[in-house]
């Protein structure tokens, strides 16, 4: 590859140095792994100078010292999202985001404040054209492979519009970044039959229906693991009560497995040697492995990141904001909505 291509295809990514539990320390050695593993990666880091240098030192990390973005504010976990923005201006969430609102940047990445990033993104970076409400989703391991849930807390009480665009938005995500050619849709229910519902799901099927999207009709709970849809869509009240209930299945079969091994030496025997292929099993819900989630629908790449996230979830949420910009996920979200828009 000359070096014409390869700077046409650097990816400019700002991470939030002082988002997460353990910030700045997993948030810089995390970014920085990924911008080691991938030369296309042009990185920056946002937040208070000093600190960032610090961590530079102290882990003996390599890093161009022009590309720290300096703030002098930080947006707390428990600081109100909405306040947070005017109140903390120049927060690095602030910061960050505005670095891709003015084109500086392609993509932002933090394991900060979570309302805060959010509200932020689609405020500062602003929508795409044709999305009411962005969408943030969740992997679920499946029988299939995974099953994208969407929406899993971007919003609440969403109308059937935002349902269908939920829907569009998590197609092309399957598409482009996992390689499913024609992703099948379920919507969310309380019965597979097209009846079943409330006033907002009744509605949100006839316009998924009449769509073009692989549409497959109404799917129940547990479908999600086990069903035939690849794509599940929902309400990001009721999205953001599955997702918190995913994530307590791991901590339920490893306490599970523990009392099993009480009862007896040959029971902690068998647990011992299959503890290899447990972990490896279950390697597909840890969300280290998959990084943050995107916020789909703003005109930007926005990465959230859990709190408690490990440098290797910081990198991993840095290359998925990568593969976002080399698969033009913005844009091919708004050529979609544009299309269906016309039709």
């Amino acid at each position: 590859m000359n070096d014409s291509v390869q700077q046409k295809n650097k990816c400019k990514i700002v991470v939030d140095a002082m988002g997460g539990d353990y910030a700045p320390h997993n948030a810089v050695e995390g970014a920085i792994l990924a911008a080691k593993a991938n030369p296309n990666i042009d990185l920056f880091l946002v937040g208070h100078k000093e600190k960032i240098l610090e961590v530079l030192k102290e882990k003996n990390l390599q890093f161009d010292i022009n590309k720290l973005i300096h703030s002098t504010q930080v947006i707390e976990m428990g600081d109100a999202a909405a306040t947070s923005l005017k109140t903390k201006p120049d927060s690095s969430i602030v910061v960050g985001c505005q670095y891709v609102k003015d084109k500086k940047a392609d993509a932002f990445v933090s394991a900060g404040n979570t309302g805060a990033m959010m509200t932020a993104s689609t405020l500062i970076m602003g929508r795409i054209p044709g999305v009411g409400r962005p969408t943030i989703g969740a992997e679920f391991p499946s029988t299939r492979g995974f099953c994208y849930l969407y929406d899993v807390g971007a919003g609440k009480d969403a109308k059937p519009q935002h349902l269908y665009e939920y829907a569009v938005m998590g197609v092309i995500y399957a598409k482009e970044m996992h390689g499913i050619i024609k992703p099948s849709v379920g919507l969310l229910s309380m019965g597979e039959e097209e009846s079943k519902g409330n006033e907002v799901t009744l509605a949100a099927y006839r316009l998924l229906r009449d769509s073009e999207l692989n549409f497959i009709g109404n799917v129940e709970g547990r479908d999600i693991l086990n069903g035939p849809a690849d794509v599940v869509i929902c309400d990001g009240f009721v999205g953001n009560i599955i997702l918190k209930f995913g994530e307590s299945v791991p901590k339920l079969l490893k306490y599970l497995l523990q009392q099993t091994a009480k009862q007896s030496l040959l029971d902690k025997l068998k647990i011992g040697f299959s503890k290899g292929v447990l972990r490896k099993s279950l390697k597909s819900m840890d969300y280290q492995e998959h990084g943050g989630v995107p916020l789909l629908g703003v005109n930007g790449i926005s990465i959230i990141g859990h709190g408690s996230s490990s440098s290797k979830a910081i990198k991993n949420m840095v290359s998925k904001a990568y593969h976002m910009f080399e698969h033009q996920l913005v844009k091919k979200i708004e050529n979609s909505l544009k299309n269906n828009q016309n039709k």
